[in-house]
């Protein structure tokens, strides 16, 4: 209705005057708020031309534009439908080079298992010499170190001290049993094990005589199991601790592309038979409680959760439901995984390095190289685009 005296005026062979009357009338219909709202498109209108104006807005713009342009899903989408339909037959190539490298990795654990056997004598006589039911020979012990060849530059004179004060500090050393807390040494000294490990775990630790890895047999689904052996002590009467970790080398039905070789899927347990007031894994508590009607208090006492590195032997399960964990369990179960991973890939095959130290030094020394490899690049690539521009020509 407001709009149709102007179309009137418009339509009309009025002068000028006749016009401006229409105009006032027109505005005389409209809102203050629609007539602000018209101001502010207008000044918006010619703010956006200024900055369209603004070379420096316009490179940033289209440098955005070319980026999104660029995506690789974004230049799929682009390609014809003959292209993609070849792309998604080279997609069925590939699941199929997952199935193919799934069956790899089982023959890999085959292989593992029949090496296992080599590996056992060995570390059975490990375990001997540990224990001290074995003496080792002087062949044995023969063990030529860096510190030798420093010795011998010193000269005749120095080593004959050296062998006298040695002989004279021998005679007066005790000489204990096999290598005492050989496998509790190992817990103190890799920070993976000794962020579980409390000090009421320490005593129970120190009987700890030998740590095993067991593969699954031919046939069996793939897994293998911890074995720690104790000694006879006053905690428990279980003279062997285990651990199973389940695996599983199959692609993902609903994400085969993520495959990249066998992984932990599931771990189970023991069960403890703690001797009685020995139990660590649990503690007992006092609490009050207040009866509603009479008022009258009485102390209870309860057994509540306790921190050890005996939780160990009850994991938490992994979700075979279909329903999701929560994100602190998900990351207990992450980390109950990477710490079983540790023992039979590093632990359990370089004890020896761990129980001296040397295994943690050789790791802290490679993270340490790749971390100054990384920052060296990145100097390069500051300091000298020439240089990269030849090594890269695509850039």
């Amino acid at each position: 209705m407001v709009f149709s005296p102007v179309i009137m005026v418009l339509k009309s062979p009025l002068g000028d005057k006749d016009i401006q009357m229409a105009d006032n009338s027109f505005s005389d219909g409209v809102s203050s708020d629609s007539l602000e709202a018209a101001k502010n498109a207008s000044n918006t209108e010619k703010l956006t031309d200024q900055v369209m104006q603004n070379p420096q807005v316009l490179a940033a713009l289209q440098e955005r534009l070319d980026n999104v342009s660029h995506t690789p899903s974004s230049y799929i989408e682009t390609l014809p439908k003959a292209v993609k339909r070849r792309i998604n037959a080279l997609k069925q190539l590939q699941v199929k080079c997952a199935h193919i490298e799934a069956k790899f990795y089982e023959e890999v654990h085959d292989l593992e298992r029949k090496y296992a056997a080599l590996y056992q004598p060995l570390f059975d006589k490990r375990r001997e010499f540990i224990t001290g039911d074995v003496e080792p020979t002087d062949a044995e012990s023969e063990w030529h170190s860096e510190s030798e060849e420093e010795d011998k530059l010193a000269g005749d004179m120095k080593n004959k001290v050296v062998v006298a004060e040695k002989e004279a500090a021998t005679a007066e050393e005790p000489n204990p049993k096999g290598i005492p807390e050989f496998w509790f040494t190992i817990f103190r000294n890799v920070d993976m094990l000794s962020e579980l490990v409390q000090e009421y775990d320490e005593p129970i630790l120190k009987h700890l005589q030998d740590i095993k890895v067991k593969f699954s047999d031919p046939g069996q689904p793939m897994s293998f199991v911890l074995e720690f052996h104790f000694e006879p002590n006053d905690y428990f009467t279980n003279s062997v601790l285990t651990k199973t970790y389940k695996m599983k080398s199959e692609p993902d039905k609903a994400d085969p592309f993520s495959f990249e070789g066998p992984e932990i899927v599931d771990c189970d347990g023991c069960t403890i038979d703690w001797k009685k007031g020995k139990n660590v894994t649990v503690k007992t508590i006092k609490k009050k409680q207040k009866h509603k009607g009479r008022g009258t208090v009485r102390t209870i006492t309860k057994q509540v959760p306790n921190d050890s590195f005996f939780n160990f032997f009850s994991p938490l399960k992994a979700s075979g439901d279909g329903e999701s964990l929560d994100e602190d369990s998900e990351f207990t179960l992450a980390s109950d995984f990477e710490i079983g991973h540790f023992f039979r890939e590093r632990i359990v095959p370089r004890a020896v390095l761990y129980f001296t130290g040397e295994a943690i030094e050789d790791d802290d020394n490679f993270e340490e190289g790749e971390e100054g490899e990384e920052e060296e690049l990145e100097g390069d690539e500051e300091g000298d685009d020439e240089d990269d521009a030849e090594i890269n020509p695509k850039v």
